[in-house]
C-alpha cells in the first residue's frame, strides 16, 4: 500500500469522525438551547408554593413536566415549537389552566402562576393596577364576571347586578337604554374598555341594553375613580371587557341556538382554532324580540373578531373587532300615557384595536394599542301620538292615568306626550374616536415595578365639536416581604375642553395574618384613594345652559350674569376607602367588606325646557314654544350646567364559599348614603321661581333638592348567586335585590295647563324589586348540548325605574352544537 493511498485513508477516516463530532456537538447544542418555559408559582398573596406539578401541554398530550422546588420556581425544557399552554394543580389549590401561548425552538419564555384556593375564588384583574395582579395585592375592589356567568347571558345588564356597589337602570324591556352607577357616582362616570379600546361615548355616556356578550370571555368591574390609569371618563368606574382567543390546534365550530316567548330568538356561531404563530376566533350573533309592549321590536347584530400573531415568544401582535347593530321601538313610558310613542332607536357601534405586545427583556415590557371607535345613534319620532286631546299650541297629550310611585302618592290628569311640530322628527349623532397609547413596566426587583405611559387621543361629535386629548402616567408597584403591596401613581392630563389636570391615586394592602389552617385562615387590611375628572359630553356641551342662554340675547346674557352661570366644565371626584378581608376554615369561606367615602363635584345637572319662560322672559309665548319646539327636534329635552355637588359613602359586604368541589356560592350587601350638598333648583329660587310642591312637600322637577338623595341610587342593594357544574351539568341561580330610590316623574309643566300638578314626590318614587334568574345546561353528548334560562321568576314589572314597563317572566329553550371539541381532558401527571 502507497504512502498516497495510507493518507488518503487515514485522512477519509479522520474526516469522518470530525463530522460526527461536529455533528453531535451541533445536536448537544440545539440541546441545550431548545426552548425553555420558566416560572414561579405561588398563591394570591405572593407566598411560594412548593411542589405543584407543572405540566406543559401540546395537542392535547403532556410534552413536558416539573415540580415546583422549595422557592416555588419551575423549569420545562422541550425541543418543540408550537403553541402550548400549562396546567398547574398543587394541593388545597385549584388546578389552573394557562392561556395558550407560542414558543419557538430557542426561546425562553416566562410564565409565573397564581393559585386559588381551591374554595373560593381570586382572580387575576387588569383594570386596577394596567398590569395582570392577584385581587389581593391590589388594594382596590375589583369583581371578575367570568365564563360560567357569561355562558347563559344574552347581555351585561343582569350581570352587572350581580356585584356589591353597583345598580343598574333599565329604561323598558330587552334592549332599552340601560345604565350603570357604581358606589352612587353618575351613570356617565363609567370609563367602558372592549378589549382595550374606549367604548364610551365622547363624555363617557355608554348604553349597555345592546352590548352583547357573544365571543366574550371575562369582564372586569374596578369600582372607584381610576383616571390615574385610565385618564378622564374613569369618575366611579372602569368596566372592561374582553373577548376570547382560539386555542385548538384544529378549527372548532360552536353553535348555540335558542327560542323563548315574546317571539323571541338568538343564534350564535363561533370558529376557533390555532394555526403555528397564528390564533384566530371570529363569532356572529342575531337576537331578536317583540318584547311585552306595542312598538317595543328589537333586534341586534354583532360580530366579533380575534387575530393574534406570535412571531418570537416574546412577541405578539393582535387585532380585535368589535361590531354591534341594533334597533329597537321606543314606546316611551307606558304608565304616564297608556299609549306607546312611534318612535325607533337604531346603533351602530363599532370598536377596533391592534396593539403590539413585547417582552423586551425579562425585566422590560412594552406595549403599544391603537384603538378606533365609531359610534352612531339615530333617533326617529315617526309622529305625533296622543289620544286626541291637544293644547292650544298643538301639543299632544296622553290618555287620563292615575300614576302612583312607591312611596304611594298618586297623581291623576294627562301628560303632555308630544310636542306640536312637523312629524317625523328626529336626530343622528356621531361619536367618534381614534387613540394611541403606550404603556411600559419595568422590574427593577421582583419587588419593585416602575410603569409608565402615554395616552392620545382626537374625538369627534357630530361633526360640531373635535377634541384633541393627552395623558402622561406614571405609577410604581411593590411589596415589602409579601406582607405589604402598594401602588402610588398620578396622571397629567390635558384636554382641549377644560385644561389641564392632574389624578394622583395610592393603594395599599397588607395582610396581617398570611393565609394559614385554621378557622381564622389569613387577615389582609386594604386602603384605596384617588381623584379622577370627567369630560362632559357632546350634548353636554352643545346643549349647556350657557350656550343656550348666550345665543339668545338680550334676555340669555343678563340671565347669565344674574344666575352666575359658566361654561361647562369637567366633573370631578375623590374617594377614600378602606376594608379588610378575612377568611375562615383554611380558606373555604371568604369575608370581605370596604367602607368608601366619595366626593363628586360640579356635577352635571339639567334644566327642564318649561323654564324657559322664567329664562327667557321678554319672549311672546309663541316664540318660547317654538324654541322649546326646536330643542326637542335636536334631542335637546334639556338642558346643561355644572352647578350639583354631593357625597356619596357607604358599606360593602361580600361573603363566598364553596361547597364541595362543585358547588360555589356567594352573596353581597351594599349600603349606599348619599345626599345632595348644592343644586341649582335651590341655589336660583328668585329667578326661577318657588320650588314645586305635592301638598307642601318640594319636589325637584328634573334634579334632586339640597339635602335628598340623588336620583336612582337606592340605599339598599345586595345579590345572591349559587352555582353548581360537575361533568355534564351546569345550574346558575342568580337573584338581585333593590330597594326604593329618590326619582322624578319629570313631568314638570307637562301637565294640560303648562303647570306641575303632576309631578311625585322625589323620596323613594321608584320601586324596590327582588329580580331572581335560574339557567342550566347538560351537554348530552361531545358533540350536542342543551340549555335553557328563566329570567325574572318573580314576575316583577317594576324593575325599571317609575313610568317604565320592565319585561314579564321570559323563558328560553336552545341547543348547543359543537365540532372539533378535545375528546378528553388533559390528565395532570400528580394524578397519573
Amino acid at each position: 500500500m502507497s504512502f498516497r493511498t495510507v493518507h488518503r485513508l487515514f485522512s477519509g477516516r479522520l474526516l469522518a469522525r470530525g463530522a460526527w463530532v461536529t455533528a453531535l456537538f451541533c445536536v448537544f447544542a440545539i440541546a441545550g438551547h431548545a426552548a425553555s418555559i420558566r416560572g414561579v408559582v405561588a398563591d394570591a398573596s405572593g407566598a411560594r408554593i412548593s411542589g405543584a406539578t407543572v405540566d406543559l401541554v401540546s395537542n392535547g398530550s403532556v410534552v413536558g413536566s416539573a415540580v415546583s422546588g422549595a422557592d416555588g420556581s419551575f423549569q420545562i425544557m422541550t425541543g418543540q415549537r408550537g403553541r402550548f399552554f400549562l396546567v398547574v394543580s398543587a394541593t388545597k389549590f385549584r388546578q389552573l389552566e394557562t392561556p395558550g401561548f407560542y414558543a419557538g425552538q430557542l426561546d425562553s419564555i416566562e410564565r409565573n402562576i397564581v393559585l386559588e384556593p381551591e374554595w373560593v375564588h381570586e382572580s387575576i384583574v387588569v383594570t386596577a393596577t394596567g398590569t395582570p395582579t392577584p385581587q389581593p395585592q391590589t388594594g382596590a375592589a375589583t369583581s371578575v364576571i367570568g365564563p360560567t356567568e357569561l355562558e347563559l347571558a344574552q347581555d351585561m345588564v343582569s350581570l352587572l347586578r350581580l356585584m356589591p356597589g353597583t345598580f343598574v337602570t333599565q329604561s323598558g324591556q330587552r334592549g332599552a337604554q340601560s345604565s350603570l352607577f357604581v358606589r352612587g357616582g353618575d351613570s356617565d362616570g363609567n370609563l367602558v374598555q372592549m378589549n382595550g379600546v374606549n367604548a364610551t361615548d365622547m363624555g363617557g355616556r355608554f348604553d349597555f341594553g345592546p352590548l352583547s356578550t357573544t365571543g366574550m370571555e371575562r369582564s372586569e368591574i374596578y369600582r372607584g375613580p381610576n383616571s390615574n390609569l385610565y385618564g378622564a371618563g374613569a369618575e366611579s368606574s372602569v368596566v372592561s371587557a374582553t373577548t376570547a382567543h382560539g386555542t385548538t390546534s384544529f378549527p372548532s365550530l360552536i353553535f348555540h341556538g335558542d327560542w323563548g316567548n315574546f317571539e323571541s330568538s338568538r343564534e350564535e356561531l363561533e370558529a376557533a382554532g390555532t394555526f403555528g404563530k397564528l390564533d384566530y376566533l371570529g363569532a356572529y350573533s342575531w337576537q331578536q324580540t317583540a318584547n311585552d309592549l306595542p312598538n317595543d321590536e328589537y333586534h341586534v347584530g354583532t360580530a366579533v373578531a380575534n387575530v393574534g400573531f406570535a412571531p418570537t415568544g416574546s412577541t405578539q401582535i393582535r387585532g380585535t373587532l368589535y361590531y354591534g347593530v341594533d334597533g329597537t321601538g321606543v314606546p316611551g313610558t307606558w304608565e304616564f300615557y297608556h299609549l306607546a310613542n312611534s318612535a325607533t332607536e337604531k346603533d351602530q357601534d363599532l370598536y377596533i384595536g391592534a396593539s403590539i405586545d413585547n417582552q423586551t427583556t425579562a425585566d422590560f415590557h412594552n406595549m403599544v394599542r391603537y384603538g378606533a371607535t365609531r359610534k352612531r345613534e339615530q333617533y326617529n319620532l315617526w309622529e305625533q301620538t296622543g289620544s286626541g286631546i291637544f293644547d292650544a299650541y298643538g301639543n299632544s297629550f296622553g290618555d287620563l292615568v292615575t300614576i302612583t310611585g312607591a312611596n304611594g302618592y298618586s297623581v291623576t290628569g294627562r301628560a303632555l306626550m308630544d310636542f306640536a311640530g312637523t312629524y317625523p322628527q328626529g336626530y343622528q349623532l356621531f361619536s367618534n374616536r381614534d387613540a394611541l397609547v403606550y404603556q411600559g413596566d419595568y422590574a427593577f426587583t421582583p419587588h419593585l415595578t416602575a410603569q409608565i405611559g402615554f395616552g392620545y387621543e382626537n374625538e369627534r361629535y357630530t361633526g360640531e365639536i373635535n377634541r384633541t386629548n393627552y395623558d402622561y402616567r406614571a405609577a410604581v408597584h411593590g411589596d415589602f416581604k409579601n406582607r405589604l403591596f402598594y401602588t402610588l401613581g398620578g396622571d397629567l392630563e390635558h384636554y382641549s375642553l377644560f385644561g389641564v389636570q392632574t389624578t394622583p391615586r395610592a393603594a395599599f394592602s397588607l395582610y396581617v395574618f398570611r393565609p394559614r389552617n385554621g378557622v381564622l385562615s389569613g387577615t389582609r387590611v386594604m386602603f384605596n384613594f384617588g381623584d379622577a375628572v370627567r369630560e362632559p359630553s357632546g350634548p353636554d356641551q352643545l346643549y349647556s345652559l350657557y350656550s343656550f342662554l348666550e345665543q339668545n340675547p338680550p334676555d340669555g346674557p343678563a340671565t347669565i350674569q344674574q344666575m352666575h352661570i359658566s361654561p361647562i366644565s369637567a366633573p370631578t371626584a375623590r374617594t377614600y376607602e378602606g376594608g379588610l378581608e378575612q377568611a375562615f376554615f383554611s380558606e373555604r369561606l371568604m369575608f370581605r367588606t370596604s367602607f368608601f367615602h366619595n366626593e363628586f363635584g360640579k356635577q352635571i345637572e339639567y334644566v327642564g325646557l318649561n323654564l324657559i319662560p322664567e329664562l327667557l322672559p321678554n319672549l311672546t309665548p309663541e316664540q318660547q314654544q317654538q324654541l322649546a319646539q326646536q330643542l326637542q327636534a335636536d334631542g335637546a329635552y334639556e338642558l346643561t350646567l355644572n352647578t350639583q355637588a354631593y357625597r356619596a359613602m357607604g358599606v360593602e359586604a361580600t361573603v363566598e364559599s364553596g361547597i364541595g368541589r362543585y358547588i360555589f356560592l356567594r352573596g353581597g350587601y351594599t349600603y349606599l348614603d348619599s345626599v345632595i350638598q348644592r343644586s341649582y333648583t335651590n341655589d336660583d329660587v328668585e329667578l326661577l321661581g318657588p320650588v314645586p310642591t305635592y301638598d307642601g312637600i318640594p319636589v325637584g322637577p328634573d334634579s334632586p333638592l339640597v339635602g335628598a338623595r340623588p336620583f336612582r341610587r337606592p340605599p339598599h342593594t345586595g345579590f345572591f348567586t349559587a352555582s353548581y357544574s360537575q361533568g355534564r351539568a351546569t345550574l346558575l341561580l342568580n337573584s338581585a335585590f333593590v330597594s326604593r330610590s329618590d326619582d322624578s316623574d319629570f313631568l314638570g309643566g307637562f301637565d294640560i295647563n303648562g303647570g306641575n300638578s303632576l309631578l311625585l314626590p322625589n323620596r323613594n318614587l321608584d320601586h324596590g324589586y327582588a329580580k331572581v334568574d335560574l339557567g342550566g345546561s347538560f351537554r348530552l353528548r361531545d358533540w350536542l348540548g342543551v340549555y335553557g334560562q328563566v329570567e325574572n321568576l318573580t314576575n316583577n314589572q317594576h324593575i325599571a325605574p317609575i313610568g317604565y314597563v320592565s319585561l314579564p317572566t321570559s323563558v328560553r329553550l336552545g341547543l348547543k352544537l359543537q365540532w372539533g371539541r378535545e375528546k378528553a381532558n388533559v390528565v395532570p401527571s400528580a394524578q397519573k
